[in-house]
């Protein structure tokens, strides 16, 4: 609903004469925006791959309820197939880094679209006549007079010096990104080995869930995503200064790594323990007791759900 929301904003917003937005469009928007309407494929690919992520959880709170665990792990399997075949159909399209989310997100206030607009959509109803300008009263239309500025009101005088003019109209000025086609913010993939790196990394969540369906406890599982996800990092290109859209996202997928704290064997042996003791310790402390209250309130979900910290 969240999604369908956005693409008739995005559809009014682009057709309205009216719209200007108040900040410029992100790369991300751009470039996700880009190819959702030069390919259709990767249109519906990426609606649907973020139709699983959305509802991934929910869906195994349902297998949880209804099925056995074999059933429910199964299942699971299915969902990270999915995911991985979409993710590599997306990189066939694009030839390019997969950016996630890989959808163009909303950037924009629904509040911010003229609503005396000239154009109409089918599934939005049609926009009330503007009310009639309210008029002034005749006691104040000669008020025009301005009253003496109190001293207690007066400004202060400037304690420094007036920003430089280079200083404000650097982050005005244009870069390379706003002047690229919106497809060419993200370089192609060049050689064999930067392949290898984004096929490992999307295929990771899927041997990582397979692994774990067997009924494995040890350490195993965690290991073997986590040199997969090693091993892709090695792998990657470096992007080049300009390259800001590529370079966030490796620096999203490096920040990801701290979640193996939260999965596995080392969330069983390691982590797990240490929140625990931190919740008994302040569980009787004033406001800091409402953090361990949450934290233990937190933990039997991480034990229960694989999609509450899934790579």
């Amino acid at each position: 609903m969240s999604m369908y929301h956005d693409t008739l904003l995005a559809k009014v917003a682009q057709t309205d004469p009216k719209y200007k937005p108040l900040i410029p469009t992100s790369p991300h928007t751009r470039y996700t925006r880009a190819w959702c309407d030069k390919d259709a494929r990767y249109k519906w690919a990426a609606r649907a791959l973020e139709l699983i992520r959305f509802t991934e959880l929910l869906v195994e709170m349902g297998l949880r309820r209804k099925v056995s665990r074999n059933t429910r792990w199964r299942g699971i399997v299915v969902l990270e197939a999915i995911k991985a075949l979409l993710r590599l159909v997306l990189l066939r399209i694009t030839r390019r880094p997969l950016l996630l989310p890989s959808l163009p997100e909303r950037e924009f206030d629904p509040e911010n679209i003229p609503s005396g607009s000239d154009t109409s959509s089918p599934t939005l109803a049609p926009s009330s006549p503007p009310s009639s300008v309210l008029s002034t009263p005749e006691h104040l239309k000669n008020n025009h007079i301005p009253l003496p500025i109190h001293p207690l009101l007066t400004p202060p005088p400037p304690t420094q010096s007036p920003i430089p003019v280079e200083e404000f109209l650097l982050p005005k000025a244009l870069t390379t990104a706003s002047v690229k086609a919106p497809t060419s913010l993200v370089k192609p993939l060049a050689s064999p080995k930067e392949w290898l790196s984004e096929i490992i990394y999307h295929v990771r969540p899927l041997v990582y869930a397979i692994m774990l369906s067997s009924g494995r406890k040890d350490t195993k599982p965690l290991m073997t995503a986590l040199a997969m996800e090693l091993l892709a990092l090695n792998l990657r290109r470096v992007p080049t200064q300009s390259a800001a859209l590529e370079r966030s996202e490796y620096a999203r997928r490096d920040r990801d790594i701290i979640w193996y704290l939260l999965r596995g064997s080392l969330w069983e042996g390691w982590t797990k323990p240490k929140l625990e003791s931190i919740a008994d310790k302040t569980s009787r402390a004033p406001l800091i007791g409402v953090f361990g209250a949450l934290v233990k309130d937190w933990i039997p979900l991480i034990d229960e759900y694989y999609y509450y910290t899934a790579p």
